[in-house]
């Protein structure tokens, strides 16, 4: 155990956040032969997964749709290490950090450097109603919403509908939107990291395409990705969308209480949790993001209070879809419903 075990004797969100930057920095230095481990036991069984669906096809489509469908959990885990490369969290390399994330880019869709800079700003804003619109899931407060007009109620109800949030928005995200730098377009370098990796994803489905025809996309890349994409975007909104997060506006909004108060622990099942690299522990990962993933549980397991704070179970997180307007006054996100009915 960590000799900063329990330093602080009483509860994470009773102590100001700022206080747990000193203790989380014991655990921000990167194991390297850890991280290639974690990098192999997950593209190994990737490629090896992707390699049996494609053989599959000459058996049946459907033993390829259900090999295809676990192997977007591995996916789902190699878009976590590029996060994590994001971050420099993976190799203390920073240049090894940077180049794994474009390639693992071409796999995931996401050009690295667009995505490491709006994820960049998402950390730098996330629960500022001042500073909304980057790298986060749109949000109105109930007074906002009030004040739209009936077709733009209606179009922020659709937008926040379950069926579009996780069902057209990850086909969006990472088919369309991700094809350009959005929100970065005046600079040339997040232009080139764009259609770079697009060449790349290009060139990779035609080399598909040529050995294997079209079944291979249709069969193997598309609901590998699409079902990847969903989870990532499932597990991106009940990182910051629950009943008791933070959110604030400038100049009460702090960088440090919204990262430990505005976002979530996820308490997933052993082996979700190994599939998504320990990303659950979200307030532990806003508060330090240079801690490698696979440290976060030794965070949790040194202090206890953090492993308390904003817990949400598997079953806990369903009914979180329902939540969708940040109330000011009694500091919580709402229903529509319960929006109708508060003050």
């Amino acid at each position: 155990m960590n000799d900063n075990s329990n330093v602080f004797g009483q509860p994470a969100n009773a102590i100001p956040a700022r206080d747990w930057i000193k203790v989380l920095s014991n655990y921000r230095d990167p194991d390297a032969v850890r991280s290639t481990f974690e990098l192999a036991v997950t593209v190994v069984p990737f490629i090896a997964l992707w390699s049996l669906a494609w053989v599959s096809l000459s058996i049946t489509p459907w033993l390829t749709l259900a090999i295809s469908v676990c192997n977007a959990a591995f996916l789902l885990r190699l878009f976590a290490i590029q996060h994590d490369c994001g971050h420099y969290a993976f190799y203390s390399n920073r240049s090894l950090s940077d180049w794994l994330g474009r390639v693992l880019g071409v796999l995931t869709l996401t050009p690295y450097d667009v995505w490491k800079r709006s994820h960049s700003m998402h950390h730098s804003t996330s629960g500022n109603l001042s500073r909304r619109g980057i790298g986060d899931i749109d949000t109105l407060t109930v007074a906002e919403y009030r004040a739209l007009t009936p077709k733009k109620r209606l179009y922020y109800r659709l937008y926040r509908h379950p069926l579009v949030l996780f069902g057209l928005g990850p086909l969006y995200l990472f088919f369309i939107q991700q094809r350009v730098p959005m929100g970065l377009t005046k600079h040339a370098r997040y232009w080139v990291s764009a259609m770079c990796t697009n060449a790349a994803i290009l060139v990779a489905l035609s080399i598909v395409f040529y050995f294997g025809g079209v079944k291979p996309i249709l069969l193997i890349f598309l609901p590998t990705t699409l079902l990847a994409a969903t989870a990532g975007v499932w597990l991106f909104y009940v990182q910051h969308q629950f009943e008791t997060t933070l959110w604030d506006v400038d100049p009460t909004w702090d960088i440090h209480e919204a990262a430990l108060n505005g976002s979530s622990h996820y308490k997933l099942p052993a082996p979700l949790q190994w599939l998504s690299a320990n990303i659950g522990i979200h307030h532990v990962h806003h508060l330090y993001s240079r801690i490698p993933f696979y440290r976060l549980p030794e965070v949790l397991r040194d202090h206890n209070a953090l492993a308390q704070i904003n817990t949400l179970t598997l079953r806990e997180s369903f009914a979180n879809a329902r939540l969708h307007l940040w109330d000011e006054s009694s500091k919580k996100l709402l229903s529509f419903a319960q929006a109708r009915k508060a003050k």
